[in-house]
């Protein structure tokens, strides 16, 4: 994978947001990658993330848009991230709801939300889903095993707890962090585990190194 600002230009990553409980987990990806100038950020929103957002964040679509480089209609399939000569890093689809993840495991692809994954999955780029569901059936899982194997990363928004997180904006955070990582961009957003202290202790020389 290429990495961040090849010959001086921004490189472009595509954030995908669908109709999926949690668009607050797309936004603080959003908010994350503000951080990083050397990324230009490209947003589809689906139809149904302009009626999650203002039902579960109390804001409007536009707030979200506010927070990207550009903003692309999910229903203009001739966009510049619907097409496999528009360089980008990937895409992530953060939340990823069910339907979207069946759209892109199957091909179906008829919005601009699931046609750009499917040009990340045929250009062999990097495509990251946070699938939000639970629990799981078997069709689910039987899609998430397809997307696997067509190259595709399912990143569910599992917490952590080793960070020792105090709000839901931690958990939020962790989970953007672990996108952002995935892509090779960097962050603060969390501290990463660095080992117990045995396992300092043991590198110091103090104690014996566990059998």
């Amino acid at each position: 994978m290429s990495g961040p600002a090849t010959n001086g230009r921004p490189e472009r990553l595509v954030v995908g947001i669908s109709g999926s409980s949690a668009p607050q987990l797309g936004a603080t990806v959003l908010r994350a990658l503000q951080a990083v100038p050397s990324v230009e950020t490209h947003l589809v929103l689906s139809a149904g993330a302009r009626r999650s957002i203002p039902a579960e964040m109390g804001v409007g679509p536009e707030a979200l848009e506010a927070m990207a480089d550009v903003v692309h209609r999910p229903e203009d399939l001739g966009a510049a991230v619907s097409s496999g000569s528009f360089r980008t890093l990937g895409m992530v689809i953060v939340p990823c709801s069910m339907r979207t993840l069946a759209a892109v495991a199957t091909g179906n692809t008829t919005d601009l939300l699931t046609r750009a994954a499917d040009v990340c999955l045929k250009e062999r780029r990097r495509l990251v889903l946070v699938t939000r569901e639970t629990p799981l059936n078997l069709v689910h899982l039987r899609n998430m095993e397809t997307v696997t194997l067509a190259g595709g990363v399912v990143l569910p928004p599992v917490p952590a707890f080793y960070h020792q997180p105090r709000t839901i904006q931690d958990l939020l955070d962790h989970t953007a962090g672990k996108v952002l990582d995935l892509f090779d961009l960097p962050h603060v957003l969390y501290r990463r585990w660095t080992g117990t202290p045995e396992s300092a202790e043991v590198r110091e020389g103090v104690a014996d190194a566990p059998r």
